[in-house]
């Protein structure tokens, strides 16, 4: 017969306790740092034989203007907010551009917002080229830059912090229009509000630090293997989206036929103040998305949230997003 004394129960329970696994894991994590970061944002799929590389530029945050939807009330875009669980009086604007590999040319699709933007967002955005050198991408491999328009958020990261050209074996495809209005002295000198004249002015820096060495296309034609552009006026005057088509699969790459999903997809009618033409900008938004809808053709949007591909189905008056599952293979 075993005889069990006070010390022997206190140390079988301090060794059992030790033993435990709950107890082990639980004193490991208490150990472990936190991250305190994301990991690299890239994400890759496949049309046809080519392969999308979506390279995040990371968000823009921002108090919620008065006037962010023109013909809207502020009280209206804020339901619209709620009713997809983003916060009241904020918006966060994501930025998506696109890298595609056809096989025998490596093209980039818009450029993000800049590296130099990195440190004044605080790592908000900036981040398209330590994303895309994480993805595996060397931007000095890229072929083809492709513009869509020239906003900052796509034609800055054209640019190192040092105005040097990123993209130093790249020719760089400017759409036409967009070219002649923006570079138009006379158009520049006529701009009346800040906002227009700081878009003048910036792509003027843009493209003066690249030497204005350009090649500017129009819609309508295959612009690199298997990409071709079609004109989506309204955002700009010489606002271009690209189809990327390679054996069955096909993508639109809409660049900014709208702008974040959950206001301008679920509501076509409302006018974005980014938009100089809006009236133009709806027209265009519509064509596109019935045809989208029509022919169950995928989306790239640059403003959708990352990874920004998705599937376009009506709902009431507008249209709704389904965003494509995550697929861990190509």
């Amino acid at each position: 017969m075993t005889t069990l004394t006070r010390r022997a129960v206190l140390a079988g329970a301090t060794v059992a306790t030790a033993l435990t696994p709950l107890a082990a894991a639980s004193s490991a994590q208490a150990a472990a740092p936190l991250a305190g970061k994301q990991t690299a944002g890239w994400y890759r799929y496949k049309v046809g034989n080519h392969e999308v590389t979506v390279v995040t530029d990371g968000l823009n945050t921002f108090p919620l203007p008065d006037t962010f939807v023109t013909n809207m009330k502020k009280d209206d875009v804020n339901g619209a907010l709620a009713a997809a669980y983003m916060e009241k009086d904020k918006l966060s604007i994501p930025y998506s551009p696109v890298v595609v590999n056809t096989g025998s040319k490596l093209v980039a699709i818009d450029t993000g917002t800049g590296e130099a933007n990195f440190e004044r967002s605080k790592g908000a955005a900036g981040q398209y080229h330590a994303n895309l050198k994480a993805a595996g991408i060397d931007r000095n491999a890229v072929d083809i830059v492709l513009i869509s328009h020239f906003h900052g958020d796509h034609i800055n990261g054209l640019l190192t912090p040092d105005n040097k050209p990123a993209f130093g074996n790249a020719e760089i495809l400017v759409p036409t229009a967009e070219w002649k209005y923006f570079m138009d002295d006379g158009e520049m000198s006529r701009q009346t509000t800040e906002r227009m004249k700081g878009v003048f002015s910036n792509a003027r820096r843009v493209f003066d630090a690249l030497g204005r060495k350009v090649t500017p296309y129009e819609p309508g034609k295959e612009v690199a293997p298997g990409i071709t552009s079609v004109a989506t006026y309204g955002h700009t005057p010489g606002h271009m989206s690209h189809i990327v088509a390679s054996g069955a699969g096909k993508v639109y790459v809409q660049a900014d036929v709208t702008n974040l999903p959950a206001l301008f997809v679920r509501n076509p009618g409302w006018h974005a103040f980014f938009d100089q033409d809006g009236k133009m900008a709806e027209e265009t938004r519509r064509k596109v998305y019935d045809m989208l809808v029509a022919e169950k053709l995928l989306v790239q949007g640059f403003h959708y949230p990352f990874p920004a591909l998705a599937y376009i189905e009506k709902s009431g008056s507008g249209y709704r997003e389904i965003p494509v599952p995550w697929n861990p293979v190509l």
